[in-house]
C-alpha cells in the first residue's frame, strides 16, 4: 500500500435543498458533497480543472465509487468531510472520504472513489499534473 497525503478538510451544512421531506439527507447527495472535497482540494493546490479541460483536453474522471452510510445527516448539520488520497499510479488515484458530523464527530459516510486522470481525444490514461505528482512526493 502507498502512503496516504492527508488533505486539509471540508466543510458544508446542510440545506433545505439538500433534503427530503422529514429533513433528512438525500442519500446521493453525500456524491455531492465527497465531489465537493475533491474539487476545494484540487482548488486549493492551484490544480485547475477547467485549465486542464481548456488548455490540455485532459480531465479528471470518477472510475469506481463505494460508498457505506452508518447515520442520517439532517437539515441544519454542520458536516466535516475528510479526505486522504492514495497514488495508485501516475494517473490514477483513490480518495478516501468519510462525512462526519461537525458537532459529535458522528460517522455518517465513508467512501472511497477511484480517480482517472485521461486525454479527453483518446480516452486513455494520462499522466496527473507534475503539481499533483509533487504532492505526493513530501
Amino acid at each position: 500500500m502507498n502512503p496516504r497525503f492527508k488533505s486539509k478538510n471540508f466543510y458544508c451544512r446542510v440545506y433545505v435543498e439538500d433534503t427530503d421531506f422529514q429533513g433528512v439527507v438525500y442519500h446521493a447527495n453525500y456524491l455531492k458533497y465527497l465531489e465537493r472535497a475533491r474539487s476545494q482540494f484540487l482548488i486549493e493546490n492551484n490544480l485547475s480543472q477547467t485549465d486542464a479541460m481548456s488548455k490540455g483536453n485532459e480531465s479528471y474522471v470518477v472510475k469506481s465509487i463505494n460508498l457505506s452510510y452508518y447515520y442520517s445527516a439532517v437539515l441544519e448539520d454542520d458536516l466535516t468531510v475528510s479526505t486522504e488520497i492514495e497514488l495508485v499510479s501516475k494517473a490514477r488515484t483513490i480518495f478516501f472520504q468519510s462525512v462526519l458530523n461537525a458537532k459529535n464527530d458522528t460517522l455518517i459516510c465513508k467512501g472511497e472513489v477511484e480517480v482517472c486522470f485521461i486525454n479527453n481525444d483518446s480516452g486513455k490514461p494520462k499522466a496527473f499534473p507534475l503539481g499533483l505528482l509533487k504532492l505526493f512526493k513530501n
